[in-house]
């Protein structure tokens, strides 16, 4: 029986994540710990280093029925979870943190909050209760298109006077998905 494979997302104890893509691959299972190379600088030198891109994360490609082998390899790994079931990883993000990875050095991970297009609702200050879209988001606050009287009004609030109502790629929200 040929099963369909699938990337999952599984969680490993911290500074373990290289450890256990070799004890994957070792086993026969897919694995792929993104590596962002980067330079470490100490009083005498200068090095090269690879380090993994996700604290505590390990991707794997497998079967349904290969789930349970990946939890046989270590007892302290687990899949991340995403609305009470294993978190799929769609083959074109993988592709692209492979993309990324391989053009570039030093590569930074900021947790996304907030995305562009979201819809939001304002909950503080002189626009609260306003809904509009999220057109660009910086550091500490989010430029939003808010349609009103047949203008467009463009307005930076502060991402803490801000509410989600609707998330364009909910698979990017971090905030959805849970360890087990």
């Amino acid at each position: 029986m040929n099963e369909k494979k699938q990337w999952y997302a599984v969680y490993t104890r911290p500074r373990w994540e290289k450890k256990i893509a070799n004890q994957l691959r070792q086993n026969k299972i897919e694995a792929y710990c993104p590596l962002n190379k980067t330079w470490k600088k100490w009083a005498d030198r200068k090095k090269l280093v690879y380090e993994p891109l996700f604290t505590s994360y390990v991707f794997v490609y497998v079967s349904e029925s290969e789930k349970i082998a990946v939890k046989r390899i270590n007892s302290k790994i687990n899949f991340v979870y995403w609305i009470g079931k294993p978190a799929v990883i769609r083959e074109e993000e993988i592709e692209a943190i492979k993309d990324l990875l391989s053009q570039f050095n030093n590569v930074k991970l900021e947790k996304a909050d907030v995305n562009i297009h979201d819809k939001i609702k304002i909950t503080n200050g002189a626009l609260i209760f306003r809904e509009g879209n999220v057109i660009e988001v910086q550091s500490k606050s989010v430029r939003v298109f808010l349609p009103s009287l047949g203008y467009h009004l463009i307005a930076e609030v502060d991402k803490s006077d801000i509410e989600v109502i609707d998330v364009v790629n909910k698979f990017n929200s971090t905030h959805m998905l849970q360890f087990r």
